[in-house]
């Protein structure tokens, strides 16, 4: 039993489980009767996706320090109360169920998914490469 950090849309690992989608919006073009099949996520979690506006910070990055910025700013979208419940959950489950958490960007260094992947870690989760 564990979570994952994985790129919506990639091939699926064996024992993966249930995939949650941590995004602001769905994917482009696809039928929501496809989210699943095309491998994109099986339930859609924006409660951990980044705010717009700090979507476009992340995509803006082109240093250290900007970067810095954009996780110091998702950690503090991720202290709300109802980030921090559905942080909280994940963590206890990864040690119950399998599940995959993600994002569509192709490189996770510069995704809110690798904040998103300590944030977990630091809760006590169970999480595999």
């Amino acid at each position: 039993m564990t979570a994952r950090v994985v790129r919506l849309g990639s091939d699926r690992l064996p024992g993966e489980g249930l995939r949650l989608g941590t995004v602001r919006r769905p994917p482009r073009g696809v039928s929501k009767s496809e989210y699943s099949s095309r491998n994109f996520y099986d339930v859609w979690l924006p409660t951990l996706a980044p705010r717009a506006e700090t979507i476009k910070l992340a995509q803006g990055v082109k240093s250290e320090r900007e970067w810095a910025r954009f996780a110091k700013k998702y950690r503090t979208e991720m202290a709300r109360p109802e980030s921090t419940f559905v942080l909280d959950l994940l963590a206890s489950l990864s040690h119950q169920t399998s599940f995959s958490v993600g994002c569509y960007c192709a490189d996770e260094t510069r995704c809110h998914r690798s904040v998103l992947r300590a944030l977990l870690v630091e809760r006590g989760a169970d999480v595999t490469d």
